[in-house]
């Protein structure tokens, strides 16, 4: 159904004259090393799986109309598959201006501009890091969050009081096995799909433009069909999320924090009787000093819990009949990073975090994982990057 759908969509903008055509790009590697994990390398390794190349492009047909997307090649060791995937790939139109607002209808995999760096996480040299604060831009989820195919609207409005931006979005993305088997279990035989995802978010900046201040909703279903032959039956998982961003903006530094609460419904899957509600809480405080137009440092905390009702995992713990750890219920991140933009268009970011908790690792259900994730670890990563 996906493949068919943006099949149209090529077909369709295909069908009307192009009157310019634009395109960019990036080439990212680094080496990194996660310790006390297998969160992002296998062993306690130091690799070279941090590996980004990604070429986006816009094809305008007229002042209403435009064709955008971008494929990339990503190699992020444990967080998220490795290959080629189509990041999105969208019918851009533009409607009138009505009142002052400016409104973009996106047709097609659209991409998500609900939080604060969910636009722009797909390209390396505008991340503060390699790794974003994983209680709001979890690495498990980065395809499913980056976009979706479907329907999205956006629609922003200038005055003399600030500045409003409002966006909506309906669609779904497709999951991979990979994806099925980091959530569910090795064991897992069947199909796991998204059924929708529904969004909407506000932000507002006063006219200084130093603030930026938002709030968005999401809401979307799961469902697992279990296969024949499967140790899994069918199951399904409710989810609704809430998000709070704010940015702040000064001349030689910026303040940028956001806080979410994830309401999560499970049932089945496990037996016919299965049921658990719990809602997950965090988020992060992000602080960036300029040293000069070239050379920044930075510091953050972040933090989640898996059940705001359960903060140091023990029923976690007690639930699974001692399978999986309680530090598996929550996770704080301390991190310092720095880049420097050594000539035009190049430039060597660092990072090292410093963690305690595993709630935000792939692997919940993998007794391997269990075995492979100590209470306190360590990730660091070095990156170089050119773009065009």
């Amino acid at each position: 159904m996906t493949r068919r759908f943006l099949l149209i969509l090529l077909l369709a903008g295909s069908q009307a004259h192009a009157t310019s055509f634009s395109w960019h790009g990036y080439v990212a590697q680094g080496l990194t090393q996660s310790s006390g994990s297998t969160f992002m390398t296998d062993d306690n390794n130091i690799t070279g799986e941090l590996t980004e190349i990604g070429i986006n492009g816009r094809v305008e047909f007229n002042q209403h109309l435009a064709l955008v997307g971008q494929a990339v090649y990503l190699n992020g060791g444990n967080r998220y598959d490795e290959g080629a995937r189509l990041d999105y790939l969208f019918l851009d139109w533009t409607l009138p201006t009505l009142s002052g607002w400016r409104t973009h209808i996106h047709l097609g995999r659209y991409k998500n501009r609900d939080w604060l760096y969910s636009s722009t996480r797909d390209v390396p040299q505008t991340r503060s890091t390699a790794v974003l604060p994983q209680s709001v831009y979890f690495d498990g989820f980065r395809d499913i969050a980056l976009g979706s195919d479907g329907i999205s609207l956006q629609t922003v409005h200038n005055s003399q009081h600030g500045s409003w931006e409002f966006n909506w979005s309906y669609g779904r993305s497709p999951i991979s096995k990979e994806q099925k088997e980091a959530f569910l279990g090795p064991w897992a035989m069947g199909k796991a799909s998204q059924d929708f995802v529904h969004q909407v978010s506000a932000f507002w900046q006063p006219p200084s433009m130093n603030w930026r201040l938002g709030f968005s909703w999401l809401e979307s279903d799961f469902t697992y069909e279990a296969a024949p032959t499967d140790v899994l039956i069918d199951g399904s998982t409710d989810i609704a999320r809430y998000t709070a961003s704010l940015m702040y903006f000064a001349e030689s530094w910026e303040l940028s924090a956001e806080w979410l609460q994830e309401h999560q419904d499970d049932y089945g899957a496990f037996s016919p009787s299965y049921q658990n509600s719990r809602v997950g809480e965090g988020g992060y405080v992000q602080w960036r000093y300029l040293f000069s137009p070239t050379l920044s440092g930075l510091v953050s905390f972040d933090t989640y819990v898996l059940d705001r009702d359960d903060q140091n995992g023990k029923k976690l713990q007690a639930q699974s009949g001692g399978q999986i750890p309680a530090y598996f219920g929550y996770m704080d991140t301390v991190a310092i990073g720095a880049r420097w933009d050594f000539a035009p268009n190049w430039r060597l970011q660092a990072e090292h975090h410093w963690v305690e908790g595993a709630a935000r690792t792939n692997g919940l259900l993998n007794p391997q994982m269990h075995r492979q994730t100590e209470r306190n670890w360590q990730m660091w990563a070095v990156q170089l990057m050119y773009w065009f």
